[in-house]
Formats: C-alpha cells, sequence, structure tokens
C-alpha cells in the first residue's frame, strides 16, 4: 500500500482550518436588526470540504446546480479501476490525474460512437476522482455517471441498457497507459509492455445498481464530490498521535479495524 509519509501543506493547512471552523477568536460577522436593535455574532467558516459542517453545505450547494445540468434518464454507475503498480505514478506527479479522466472520456464517447457511426451518439457522464480507498491508502480511480442513452448529431435519443464491460476495460486500459505515456515519456514503454503482459483482460470496470431519477442522481454524485476521506462514524479513537478506524472489505464485507500515525495522509 502506498502512504505519503509528509502531508501536502495544502492539506495541514485544510485540517488546521476545519479544527477552527467556527471559532469566534478567528473572527465572525456582526449582524444587527435595523428595527429592534437585536445584534448577533455569526464567527466566519471555513468553508472546506475537509470539515463536516461546511462539507454538507458544499454538498448540498452542488446537487441542486447540478440538478438542472441532468438529463431525465436512468444513469450507470461505473468505477474505473488502474493496476495496483501504476499508481505510485500519480502519487509522485498529481498532473497525471487528468489522464485518468481523459482516458474515460475517450473511452465512453468511443463506446457510444460506435453505436452507429454515421449518428455519432453522445451520452451525459460525470467523472469524479477519488485518491483513496476504504483502507485509506493511495488508490486513484474515477467514479463515473453514465445516461443510459445518447443524442445523437440530428437529435434522436436512443436508449443503451447493454454496457459492454469487456470492451471498457481493454479500451480503458489502452487509453490510459498511451496517456501516460505521452506525459511521462519512452521511459514508460517498459512498463507499458509489463501492464499489458499483467492484466490481459484489461483493468477491472464495475458498475453499482442503475440510479433513476435525476434527483438521486445528483445526490448520489455530490456524495463522492463533498463528502470528507473519512466519515466520523468510522473512526472508533485518537490519542493524538494516531487514528484507530474500520471498514467494511470491498472484497468480501468483513470487518476490518486499523491503526495509522495521524500525520500519514493517503490522498493529500
Amino acid at each position: 500500500m502506498l502512504y505519503c509519509l509528509h502531508p501536502r501543506p495544502v492539506v495541514v493547512k485544510n485540517v488546521d482550518r476545519m479544527i477552527n471552523c467556527g471559532d469566534p477568536s478567528f473572527g465572525g460577522a456582526m449582524y444587527a436588526c435595523s428595527h429592534c436593535g437585536f445584534m448577533k455574532f455569526v464567527p466566519f467558516r471555513c468553508k472546506s470540504r475537509f470539515c463536516p459542517t461546511c462539507g454538507v453545505k458544499y454538498s448540498q450547494e452542488r446537487s441542486t446546480s447540478m440538478s438542472f445540468k441532468l438529463i431525465h434518464c436512468s444513469h450507470r454507475h461505473c468505477v474505473f479501476t488502474i493496476d495496483e503498480e501504476l499508481r505510485h505514478f500519480f502519487l509522485e506527479d498529481r498532473s497525471l490525474l487528468d489522464c485518468l479522466f481523459q482516458a474515460v472520456r475517450s473511452v465512453v464517447l468511443r463506446m457510444f460512437y460506435n453505436l452507429n457511426k454515421s449518428k455519432n451518439f453522445v451520452p451525459g457522464f460525470v467523472c469524479v476522482l477519488h485518491t483513496f480507498g476504504r483502507p485509506l491508502e493511495w488508490n486513484p480511480h474515477i467514479h463515473c455517471i453514465i445516461t443510459e442513452g445518447g443524442f445523437s448529431d440530428d437529435g434522436f435519443w436512443r436508449v443503451v441498457k447493454h454496457f459492454n464491460y469487456t470492451l471498457l476495460r481493454k479500451s480503458f486500459q489502452t487509453a490510459l497507459l498511451n496517456e501516460m505515456e505521452h506525459h511521462i515519456g519512452p521511459s514508460f514503454k517498459k512498463i507499458k509492455a509489463q501492464i499489458y503482459h499483467k492484466d490481459k483482460n484489461g483493468f477491472y470496470i464495475y458498475a453499482k445498481p442503475n440510479l433513476c431519477d435525476p434527483k438521486t442522481v445528483a445526490k448520489y454524485i455530490c456524495r463522492y464530490l463533498g463528502r470528507p476521506i473519512i466519515a466520523l462514524k468510522r473512526i472508533d479513537s485518537y490519542d493524538g498521535e494516531s487514528v484507530t478506524f474500520h471498514y467494511n472489505r470491498h472484497e468480501d464485507n468483513v470487518y476490518v479495524e486499523r491503526n495509522l500515525p495521524a500525520l500519514i495522509s493517503c490522498s493529500c
């Protein structure tokens, strides 16, 4: 598992902001009623997604904004994962994270384009990056909400219920490795060949149950956009130096408890 032993300054800054969120000593605004003269002091908030309070507000605002842009149809939730041996590249160079978005975008558009190349069907989709897994290790992957259908160039809507996951797995693998080679250079070719040999069926992609109405979809997406790295209910104890937390393993839903130094950051 990959961990970042020295959190970036921006991570420490956001944690400090969260700890001091709502503290009157850090300033605030005074409001007064022009009729009765009643005055109320409201402390400033941190506005960080790390914060349990501000993160909820952020999620709600994003959900409302996004609900007006979603197409009224069923949606499919797909998760695009990568080989574990590639993770350190993204940890060492954060600019490579954009390769994940570019690869998913090209794969989804090509899948719908192949339905009828003359019509050029285009779906609606939203991509969200996660750089961590349940054990809080460094694990960059993409959550993608895709409409189960697409519009053609002449405005015709075609419903698409079948997603070819074999095609998606191999296409995503090829698209991502090509993007990484383009950014990293010839030195990546050897790793690229090893990954192709190791993952002959492509990278693992799986889907959650369909999400129907746009309201449900918006809330689901914004849960991933606005939630903190770990829910407070999963943190069991903190002694000032280490944190004990639990999670249910994806593979078999087994309950796992872990203890990590507080300053180790998995998604810094």
